[in-house]
């Protein structure tokens, strides 16, 4: 989790907001979700502590935590489109299988005419 802001230092809450868009990303990178879930309240918290003026130094690190901030968004959505293909493969497996299985079940058919 993110340090506090410390008191006294104007970009410390800038800082903490860099920390924590790392820590979204190294999670996101790894596919950790759960360990992200939490994480949503925390960036909100950390935003809502920014001053109304952000001081001299502050755009470089905003942008810096915005950037990582997106390239988590972006892991998010490569996972999510892991996930979805390895359904759909699932699926088509068990159809598969289901149809193999149904053929199985079918008792064979004999020609009585003979």
């Amino acid at each position: 989790m993110s340090s506090p802001p410390r008191a006294g230092q104007p970009l410390a809450p800038y800082e903490a907001i860099v920390e924590h868009a790392e820590l979204e990303l190294e999670l996101a990178g790894r596919g950790d979700v759960a360990g992200l879930s939490p994480l949503g309240e925390r960036w909100r918290e950390l935003e809502r502590a920014l001053p109304e003026h952000a001081p001299a130094g502050a755009a470089e690190l905003l942008a810096r935590a915005a950037l990582m901030h997106e390239r988590s968004r972006i892991e998010l959505l490569r996972l999510r489109e892991a996930v979805l293909s390895e359904l759909q493969t699932t699926v088509r497996a068990r159809r598969a299988a289901g149809g193999y299985a149904g053929q199985l079940r079918r008792r064979p058919r004999v020609d009585r005419s003979a």
